[in-house]
């Protein structure tokens, strides 16, 4: 595939990659670059706990929505993933199951894999809030939280969400 600029071509390049066969149970975290070319990450059990977590916060302390794990959101950055989102039903109204979303909802949450470099989650992070995010959540793996709104970092959400991530750790 050539060069995608468009954000109707990234949405084509998505149901192609959805659809395709030998793709469906990789272990990876698929994602599109802006030229709609493939993107993997893998995954470990220390960013499932935090997923897990993050995810089971948001389910239980917010109301008037729903938390997605893993949407893909049409960025300029081309399809991103976000670990854990949440969207209003006012955004769940607009769109539904789009896949990928024309626009982010309200939180993305990315969690930071040892792969992630501090520029890549700064760009995932503008990204995001460009595509319509409110806020933008950067959690590392030892449970630190950075929040940023549209015009930049912040020292708190403005959501009323309390996290109580797992320690790091072995099993007993």
């Amino acid at each position: 595939m050539g060069n995608v600029t468009t954000p109707e071509a990234l949405a084509l390049r998505w149901a192609e990659v959805v659809n395709d066969a030998t793709l469906r149970d990789l272990p990876f975290k698929i994602e599109l670059n802006a030229f709609g070319k493939i993107e993997m990450s893998p995954a470990s059990t220390r960013h499932g706990r935090l997923q897990g977590a993050i995810a089971g916060a948001f389910s239980r302390q917010l109301a008037d929505g729903e938390l997605i794990t893993e949407c893909p959101i049409v960025t300029e950055m081309g399809v991103r993933v976000p670990d854990v989102a949440w969207a209003s039903k006012d955004f769940l109204a607009r769109h539904g199951d789009t896949s990928p979303l024309p626009e982010a909802p309200e939180i993305c949450v990315e969690i930071v894999s040892p792969s992630n470099s501090e520029e890549e989650m700064r760009l995932k992070t503008d990204a995001y809030r460009k595509a319509g995010a409110r806020e933008v959540w950067v959690v590392s793996e030892d449970g630190t939280t950075r929040f940023f709104a549209r015009d930049g970092e912040r020292a708190a959400s403005v959501f009323p969400v309390r996290l109580n991530l797992p320690p790091r750790g072995s099993p007993a």
